[in-house]
């Protein structure tokens, strides 16, 4: 696949999706947007890939959101499937993705974040939501996942103002997992990216599932749900061999199914 926005590799069962639009500090705009559908939907369809990086070009931003000057010209611009960064209304998405926070994450930016399973942030980085500063709202998910990150007051702080967070606050909040110099980034993402990966990859998307889909109910209720990779989990072949590699002291060789 080509790109004219997004840069794309695939390297030991990782997938590392850059936003690759520097100039305008990664915003996104129409084209951004289908190009990242376009990738995302072919990390969940390929088997090799287990996990996946999602980072921004350059130093100075993850990204600044939505392309205002663009909208500006051109008016509200409609989504791709999967929502904002043709992720964030996603519901097939159960592989895990990381996100290396490399400078801003603000706006849908920082929604792109949040639709991450792990954030790991650069020093320099700031977090933060200010959509009602130009008459909008953070619609792409960030109203909604932030409350369910960090505690109700600090969410309605950052949702209601647009005052964005240090690296350092959003990891004293829980709102980051790691923060690191700038030049650690990419390594540091990618050790979290191995160690997935060394987990059975059926035994990570099924805990993912489950997890997601298990909040907002109660404990009892969220156990005895239905979750079909978990199903998929327990009927595999991964399952079997986890503890016959355990029992016999060498590595397991994971089969994905």
């Amino acid at each position: 696949m080509e790109f004219e926005f997004i840069r794309y590799e695939k390297r030991d069962r990782i997938a590392y999706v850059t936003i690759n639009r520097p100039e305008v500090m990664n915003a996104l705009h129409p084209p951004a947007h289908e190009e990242l559908a376009r990738v995302w939907d072919d990390v969940v369809t390929d088997p090799e890939i287990w996990v996946a990086i999602l980072t921004g070009a350059g130093d100075r931003a993850f990204s600044a959101g939505n392309d205002l000057k663009w909208t500006t010209l051109h008016g509200v611009p409609r989504m791709p499937k999967g929502g904002f960064g043709g992720l964030v209304a996603r519901d097939d998405f159960w592989k895990p993705l990381i996100a290396a926070v490399n400078g801003f994450a603000l706006g849908g930016g920082l929604e792109l974040a949040l639709a991450c399973d792990v954030i790991i942030a650069a020093e320099h980085a700031r977090l933060g939501l200010p959509e009602p500063r130009v008459g909008l709202m953070a619609a792409a998910g960030g109203v909604h996942r932030l409350p369910r990150h960090v505690p109700l007051k600090v969410a309605m702080g950052m949702i209601l103002t647009d005052r964005p967070v240090s690296a350092a606050e959003a990891a004293r909040i829980g709102l980051v997992n790691e923060v690191v110099p700038a030049g650690d980034l990419l390594a540091a993402a990618e050790r979290w990216a191995r160690e997935m990966s060394e987990c059975s990859p059926l035994a990570v998307q099924a805990s993912k599932q489950a997890a997601l889909q298990g909040l907002g109910r109660p404990v009892v209720e969220a156990m005895v749900a239905h979750y079909p990779l978990v199903q998929k989990l327990f009927t595999s072949e991964d399952v079997v061999e986890g503890p016959r590699a355990f029992a016999e002291k060498r590595k397991p060789v994971w089969r994905g199914r």
